[in-house]
């Protein structure tokens, strides 16, 4: 064989070597961004459930809240009503 011939076999060899080496980096990026994406994906899902669940406990106090609220309106309005009857009775 010529020197040239061996030469163009040598540099083609290399240039195969760099495109499949290329692409193993390529997919193997491909790869980690894909599990990285997923990670990040199922971090959103966790979030949005941890929102959902912080709602759903404000609005267990809030009702709590307004629940008290309304004893303590019913009873206000007992003690106004005593009141008034007292005063009734004292006249």
């Amino acid at each position: 064989m010529s020197t040239v011939a061996v030469i163009a076999i040598v540099v083609g060899a290399l240039i195969v070597l760099a495109i499949v080496v290329s692409a193993i980096r390529r997919a193997r990026g491909r790869r980690q961004f894909a599990e990285v994406q997923g990670e990040a994906q199922h971090q959103d899902v966790r979030h949005h459930r941890e929102k959902a669940e912080d709602s759903r406990t404000e609005a267990a106090i809030a009702e709590e809240r307004a629940e008290r609220a309304k004893v303590e309106a019913e009873l206000n309005e007992e003690r106004a009503d005593q009141r008034e009857r007292e005063l009734g009775r004292n006249n």
